[in-house]
């Protein structure tokens, strides 16, 4: 079933205005914006297989071979217990979910902002831009964290860089295993931040450098709450203490009352610092030194020390590393081995376990707990594995374990081009001229998971069914059943693990029922992957708008014996509505403009440079060294009527820009 496109959302029109001021023509000293070009007459991506082949692992093309299917196998039938209706009658419901916040949020690498976010203030991406309203769209807001290994070396840069961009990379003497460089920022990050936040409602987390703690850098802190204010909810204390000692960060033994008595010090050095008020998350250990294990750092009386300085307890993990491919430390992994680590669901029940009474205590604090940093595997993932359509499954599954074992949100980790896990990539700069961006199978499953909690107060539960090649889950908004999620994992393509998925509700099913599949061909597909019908597209393919006819199936239910039967194919997953609706807006492409693939556009539309002397916060004099971002061209009457457009909204609105920040 094809369901009708909703208008856009209100905020939308803001992020046409970006695209429209998001390019800089450095020769003219004016915004220049190359191939605007309405969602309507949006051109076609360059034909997939076009693209020369590219040998990063953002791109890698590595398709593994999925499991056996079981034997025997596990259809046709699949019956649900008997789900209430009403939240007060489950055992076992999580805590609420705040609504207008997606479960999933993203941590990008500090030394990868401008691969994956924008170059500058003037020139941010449209596609991350169009990305992350997807999320919006579902959820209200997103959580973005920028930081990572390479924030513990960062050092603010008072000035511009020659090639307009914010950050800069320099060899940091670090000697872990990540190979850690130092970063250079700059204070137009933070304008770049502020007007992606005022533009679309991203919220932010920012990390201090912890490398010397001796003499806290605090210019990162200062300028970002200058500048984003209550866009900035807190900042981290540290990343990963628990490798500080084996990465020689510290004089070892160097353990969790160290840690508490550094945090002390740099509590005292911010009390004395008036520009400083935000509040912080820590520990974010990795789980990786046993002698950093949860319940020995709350042993020292962490909670009871630092609650009134915390926004939330926050820890890092992933189901694996590949850091003996990358970087010769620890036990070789094969893709093709773990590969049916990442199709169960136990792999989530075992990991999260240690989790469950740090829960428990972030609860008697009422602090929210964060799974802060996370993704298939650390040191880069795997290949084959880490954008593979099981993968998307499993970190949807993760999320969903994650928000039933009480975190209150989790970051899936972007690490550039060297990586393979990426939920998002621009394309190679050599390629940018033809290419468009990348977005990660797991992309899909943090906007799946936005959706699946919507904008209300959300709380779920585990049906804990037999198999875990099928697990299953009902979700409350406020106090009703909403949905169910479903999970076949089994890649099957005889039909034979098909299942028809049996759901009973007490005091009844409704008529009918809407649903919604995520799809691909196999779970070790790279390519081709729905999610109602729409897709981002394949590598080099997408602008971060999804493409297609929505496609919502309605189920039709046994009112007589209370049933409603789901198909469910091996493999997929399908997001039930049991209030027969699902929403229109969230079909629709979420960027009122993009751009096509091509950069060397013509009959660019400019502003004169006085205008925008002081847009977004820059004297035209900082401007002069900031680069262009939109692609493409346009002919005819769609660029005339783009034109004038630009040339009208931004001699309307610059005016009140001009005064946002100085």
């Amino acid at each position: 079933m094809h369901l009708p496109r909703a208008p856009s959302s209100p905020w939308l029109p803001l992020l046409s205005l970006l695209l429209l001021l998001s390019s800089t023509h450095t020769a003219l000293g004016a915004v220049t914006t190359y191939g605007l070009v309405p969602a309507a007459h949006q051109t076609t991506a360059i034909p997939d297989g076009s693209a020369p082949q590219a040998t990063l692992a953002a791109y890698d093309g590595t398709v593994l071979t999925p499991p056996a299917p079981p034997q025997p196998a596990l259809g046709p039938d699949l019956r649900l217990p008997e789900q209430p209706r009403d939240a007060g009658a489950v055992q076992g419901l999580s805590i609420p979910h705040r609504g207008g916040a997606g479960f999933y949020g993203f941590s990008v690498e500090m030394s990868v902002i401008t691969q994956t976010i924008g170059k500058n203030s003037t020139h941010i991406f449209p596609a991350f831009l169009n990305l992350m309203a997807n999320i919006i769209e579902r959820s209200g807001s997103v959580l973005v964290r920028l930081g990572g290994n390479t924030q513990e070396y960062a050092k603010f840069h008072d000035g511009l860089f020659e090639d307009g961009r914010i950050t800069q990379k320099e060899d940091s003497g670090s000697l872990q295993t990540t190979e850690t460089p130092a970063v250079l920022y700059t204070i137009d990050l933070f304008r770049m931040m502020a007007n992606i936040s005022d533009l679309i409602p991203v919220k932010w987390f920012l990390g201090l450098p912890f490398n010397d703690t001796s003499t806290f850098h605090l210019d990162i802190a200062e300028h970002g709450q200058e500048i984003l204010g209550d866009n900035l909810v807190a900042l981290q204390a540290g990343n990963e203490p628990d490798l500080y000692g084996p990465h020689q960060k510290r004089v070892t033994p160097y353990l969790p009352e160290n840690y508490n008595q550094e945090l002390e010090s740099l509590f005292t050095t911010v009390d004395a610092n008036e520009r400083i008020s935000n509040k912080f998350v820590a520990p974010s250990v990795s789980h990786s030194n046993p002698d950093w294990a949860l319940d020995n750092i709350w042993s020292t009386g962490f909670i009871d020390r630092f609650a009134s300085r915390l926004y939330a307890l926050t820890v890092e993990r992933y189901l694996d590393n590949n850091c003996f491919v990358n970087f010769g430390t620890g036990t070789e992994r094969i893709p093709q081995d773990v590969f049916p680590n990442y199709l169960t669901h136990q792999t989530h029940v075992e990991l999260l376990s240690d989790y469950l009474g740090t829960s428990a205590l972030a609860q008697q604090a009422n602090l929210p707990f964060i799974m802060f940093e996370t993704n298939t595997a650390s040191c880069g993932g795997f290949a084959g594995v880490s954008q593979s359509f099981g993968a998307a499954m499993w970190i949807l599954d993760y999320g969903m374990q994650m928000a039933y074992s009480n975190f209150s949100n989790a970051l899936l980790h972007v690490g550039g081009q060297n990586v393979f896990y990426n939920p998002w990539i621009s394309p190679p700069t050599n390629q940018s001229a033809f290419n468009e961006w990348t977005v990660g199978s797991v992309f899909y499953s943090a906007m799946i998971m936005a959706e699946a909690f919507g904008k209300q107060e959300s709380r779920i539960v585990d049906l804990q069914v037999g198999s875990p090649l099928t697990p299953a889950y009902a979700i409350y908004e406020g106090n009703t059943l909403s949905k169910f999620a479903l999970f076949n994992y089994v890649d099957d393509r005889s039909g034979a693990n098909d299942l028809l998925v049996a759901l009973t509700v007490t005091g009844g099913v409704p008529a009918s029922v809407k649903v919604k599949y995520f799809l691909a061909e196999s779970v070790a597909s790279k390519r081709d992957m729905t999610w109602a019908g729409q897709t981002f597209g394949n590598n080099f393919e997408a602008d971060g708008r999804l493409k297609g006819d929505l496609n919502v199936t309605t189920v039709n239910c046994d009112v007589t014996n209370n049933v409603c039967g789901i198909p469910l194919r091996a493999p997929s997953f399908a997001l039930v509505f049991m209030d027969g609706s699902s929403s229109d807006s969230q079909s629709v492409p979420t960027a009122t403009f993009a751009t096509t693939a091509r950069t060397k556009g013509h009959n660019t539309a400019t502003v004169p440079p006085e205008v925008l002397a002081t847009s977004n916060g820059h004297a035209g004099k900082e401007r002069q060294n900031l680069g262009s971002t939109s692609r493409g061209s346009v002919s005819g009457a769609e660029r005339s009527a783009v034109v004038g457009f630009v040339a009208v909204v931004v001699s309307a609105v610059v005016g009140a820009w001009a005064v946002v920040r100085s």
